[in-house]
């Protein structure tokens, strides 16, 4: 299953069930929610969350890449995509959407 996120302001952002649950509890919002909104008004506030979180995300990553190297492991290659790569294209939606003063979406 996916979640869209949309906006008058730009095209959408779909991430799968597992993804955007996570950025539902970032942003303040019940995951088990199958549609809502973030409001104009809670936009300032959703962004700073998303911020916080890649913020901590990078940080968490660094980390573990510093002790990683430290301990002398090898890591392959293409890791996979981490929480703060997929949440950048929703910050964007989010900071457009405040630019422009409209609300976003999720399933509807």
């Amino acid at each position: 299953m996916l979640i869209i996120f949309k906006s008058p302001a730009s095209g959408d952002v779909i991430m799968f069930e597992k993804n955007g649950k996570e950025m539902l509890g970032v942003l303040g919002k019940d995951p088990a929610d199958a549609k809502g909104i973030v409001t104009v008004e809670q936009l300032p506030g959703a962004i700073a969350a998303v911020r916080s979180a890649i913020d901590a995300d990078k940080a968490r990553l660094a980390e573990s890449a510093a002790t990683a190297e430290d301990e002398g492991d090898a890591k392959p290659a293409g890791g996979g995509v981490s929480f703060f790569q997929r949440a950048v294209p929703l910050l964007e939606l989010l900071e457009r959407s405040l630019k422009d003063k409209v609300p976003v979406t999720w399933g509807v």
